[in-house]
């Protein structure tokens, strides 16, 4: 008897994936929970097992195909050992560093560049997210379900897709407004066309402008073309100038990209730098570092930023909170889980660390790298990725003097951390040479003030520069 092998549910609200690879041949005899297939979807690359026992008689899918919940993937015999469908395990590959950068003073925050990537990390450590992020950025960014009423970037169709509502929606005339509000308009990034106006005939005035520009800022309305060229603007043919490649944008890039172009939109994001003397942190991270390799971890500059954030977040609790734009009010977060970006070869993944504030440095050590261990090589679930509160972007392994993440939206903030040099510093009347160590922190200004986020970030430094902060506060 032949029975047909469906793809069955990856993940709360993944309904279609990439297939990458299949891991079975035709005359292959497989037993129940055996991979069979690799998929990628928009959060991470997936084997499938399979849900029968029998042999496998006719493969129905070719690498490259985007498959759908409930389709036919092979034909197995015998497939009377019919097991119970489950949802595939998440797994995950690996990442990219880079940096998006603020915006210069008086700059519209509502702009959304195509240019704009997330930060990653290369000692497998945070960037986020960022990132992701999901990677974390910003990436897979893991993304909370505190505000169910706000728009939800995973819901967004795919790059073609949108591209084509998004033509579709312009219409053949353009929208009356005066030249004035489309240059604003223009500045914006914001397709002029797009815009309900209230004015004669549909005319769009500069207070329609504002309305529109304030609805994406909060999140309210999601900018149009996001997911397709990003303001929605078709874009030139390149091939005139030359010889061109095209490569299809992988599921976990394209969800990077409409997940940090929803929290470039809904985020009033400000960045602010600080540094931090860590040379006695690292001598004291060298001594110690030794018992942590014993225990199985390696204790980096990121554990140790983990557990300065979780006693930080005690003392500013409004940076471990969201804000529920639609009841007007906010998410405060009684629980310390806290994204740290992982560079992967195909896209910024921010696995989440669970309860920071409840362990020690050699358990952290340990954790983390099994985290990001699992990322590299496609073994990591989606819920491993969900539940953050606050991100950590590592960009030290690489190199740079400093760097503005973006907020990995529903979350309110994220700290960067770019290398450390030994500079020389006036101490007690002569220069000492002093390892110096750049940090940034980026938050919503639609919560946080500008006072506390300065303070949050001058905490942090100084309980890098006085460890024992850390024993005082836990």
């Amino acid at each position: 008897m032949l029975t047909e092998f469906k793809l069955p549910e990856l993940g709360e609200n993944i309904e279609k994936g990439e297939l990458v690879k299949v891991l079975v041949s035709v005359g292959d005899v497989i037993s129940g929970d055996q991979p069979v297939i690799e998929i990628e979807t928009d959060k991470a690359t997936i084997e499938v097992p399979a849900s029968l026992a029998g042999t496998v008689k006719k493969i129905l899918v070719k690498e490259g195909d985007t498959l759908r919940v409930g389709q036919a993937i092979l034909s197995v015999e015998n497939g009377a050992g019919t097991l119970e469908a489950k949802p595939a395990a998440g797994l995950v590959k690996a990442e990219q560093p880079a940096a998006p950068v603020a915006p210069r003073p008086g700059e519209p925050t509502a702009t959304v560049s195509p240019r704009r990537r997330i930060d990653g990390h290369a000692d497998g450590s945070p960037a986020v997210p960022s990132a992701a992020l999901g990677a974390t950025s910003s990436g897979s960014a893991a993304t909370s379900r505190a505000t169910p009423t706000t728009p939800d970037v995973s819901s967004l169709p795919s790059t073609a897709a949108a591209t084509e509502s998004a033509e579709s929606a312009v219409p053949r005339q353009l929208a009356p407004a005066a030249p004035s509000v489309r240059r604003q308009a223009r500045e914006l990034g914001i397709d002029i066309n797009q815009i309900p106006g209230s004015g004669p005939g549909g005319r769009v005035s500069a207070e329609d402008l504002k309305n529109y520009a304030k609805q994406i800022i909060t999140g309210t309305r999601v900018a149009p073309g996001v997911g397709a060229s990003l303001t929605g603007v078709t874009l030139p043919d390149f091939a005139r100038w030359g010889e061109i490649d095209r490569q299809p944008m992988r599921s976990i890039r394209r969800r990077t990209s409409e997940h940090l172009s929803h929290a470039w939109v809904a985020v009033a994001r400000v960045t602010q730098y600080d540094r931090a003397d860590i040379t006695q942190l690292e001598e004291l991270r060298k001594s110690f570092g030794k018992d942590v390799e014993a225990a199985g971890g390696k204790l980096t500059l990121t554990v140790i930023a983990l557990k300065v954030v979780a006693a930080a977040l005690k003392m500013f609790p409004q940076f471990a909170a969201s804000i529920d734009a639609a009841r007007s009010e906010v998410v405060y977060k009684k629980y310390c889980h806290i994204g740290i970006a992982v560079d992967t070869e195909r896209g910024l993944l921010v696995p989440v660390v669970r309860d920071v504030d409840k362990k020690n440095l050699q358990q952290l050590s340990i954790e983390v790298g099994h985290l990001a261990e699992k990322a590299r090589n496609k073994k990591i679930a989606l819920e491993e990725m969900e539940g953050g509160v606050f991100s950590i972007s590592n960009l030290g392994g690489i190199g740079g003097t400093g760097f503005s993440p973006i907020v990995n939206w529903p979350e309110v903030a994220i700290l960067g951390i770019a290398r450390a040099t030994t500079e020389p510093r006036y101490i007690d009347g002569q220069f000492q040479p002093r390892l110096m160590l750049p940090v940034s922190l980026s938050y919503d200004h639609r919560l946080i003030d500008g006072a506390d986020g300065a303070r949050f970030l001058r905490w942090v430094a100084e309980a890098f520069e006085e460890p024992f902060r850390l024993v005082v506060h836990g």
